[in-house]
């Protein structure tokens, strides 16, 4: 009790010692509730279920399905296999994606005992640790404009994926979690979140819905795979693009929030079974009903919409099979 309500309960006889005890536990009541702080009460619709999880160790390469993952504020992992924390980088530090070499979609990944270890057509497997010795070379890397760090993966490495893509000289960087990562602020200025990346190239997640991929694929001709498309979570069990109405998600522990509709590029054109890039579809047929509104032109110019970028707001673990809850 504060020392002056205490002092009016001894001093004061009767019902004003009883007044005192009753005002010393509303203040407290008040205090307590004030450092507990409002905790809002959330109505949760389920929307679908998880069908799929998938993990991109490196930019651009094939996913890694997983039945469980954690998901960090950096995105998803599975022990030491996380999402976009290896790139492959030119000499001067750029990033290199299936945009300019689309044969990156054929390198497989699968990780054992601690180790990543590499496949690729006619070449020769490659095996990595998973985390690199610190006398490794520090890189400057440029991922869409933004600098960031990268640890060299070694000579073996280098030479494995310029031997692989055959056009000039490549390296393998990996993230290391003590390094700074590309800011929210930079990456979509002047929308305004808090939150970082590594190799991604907007946000931790990408949601997408296989209703949506079945809606496109009865408007085009070729039909086309979610490995078009790179989620990491896919739900199942709502409609087509549903997904659009979709703010704050609860999928497991993990809570995410909405931060932008994805806009499409040259990379979905990339067949992701012969790593040739056709340049039209499926992005021509989305161009034709997935633009965005007038109003958001500015943020995602002429690009088509589909899939949602999601921020980590409470990190967790999630599984296949997980019910999907829109937070109202």
């Amino acid at each position: 009790m504060p020392a002056s309500l205490a002092f009016l309960a001894q001093r004061r006889p009767g019902w004003l010692g009883v007044a005192a005890l009753g005002l010393a536990a509303v203040v407290l009541g008040a205090v307590a509730w004030r450092r507990a702080g409002p905790r809002r009460r959330r109505r949760l619709q389920q929307v679908g279920t998880v069908a799929k999880l998938w993990i991109y160790p490196v930019k651009s390469c094939k996913g890694v399905a997983v039945s469980e993952a954690e998901c960090t504020a950096l995105g998803l992992r599975s022990g030491n296999l996380r999402d976009r924390f290896w790139l492959v980088i030119k000499e001067d530090g750029h990033m290199v994606t299936a945009r300019q070499e689309p044969r990156l979609v054929l390198v497989s990944i699968t990780y054992e005992n601690n180790r990543l270890i590499f496949r690729a057509p006619d070449m020769d497997q490659l095996v990595l640790p998973t985390k690199q010795p610190s006398s490794n070379k520090l890189h400057d890397c440029r991922i869409f404009g933004l600098d960031i760090k990268g640890r060299d993966c070694g000579n073996e490495a280098a030479q494995w994926f310029t031997n692989f893509l055959k056009t000039e000289a490549y390296r393998l960087v990996q993230f290391e979690t003590d390094m700074k990562g590309r800011t929210s602020k930079k990456l979509l200025a002047p929308i305004n979140w808090n939150y970082q990346v590594a190799y991604p190239d907007y946000s931790p997640l990408l949601v997408m819905t296989d209703a949506s991929l079945v809606d496109l694929n009865t408007r085009i001709e070729k039909k086309v795979k979610m490995e078009n498309f790179r989620p990491n979570i896919v739900v199942t069990g709502c409609d087509a693009f549903e997904e659009d109405t979709w703010d704050e998600l609860l999928i497991g522990s993990v809570e995410m929030k909405r931060v932008m509709a994805c806009s499409r590029c040259i990379l979905t054109t990339v067949d992701p079974d012969t790593g040739i890039i056709d340049r039209k579809e499926p992005l021509d047929t989305l161009k034709s009903y997935r633009l965005c509104d007038p109003s958001e032109r500015a943020l995602y110019k002429s690009s088509p919409l589909f899939g949602v970028y999601y921020s980590v707001e409470k990190v967790g673990s999630l599984r296949v099979g997980d019910a999907v809850y829109r937070m109202l």
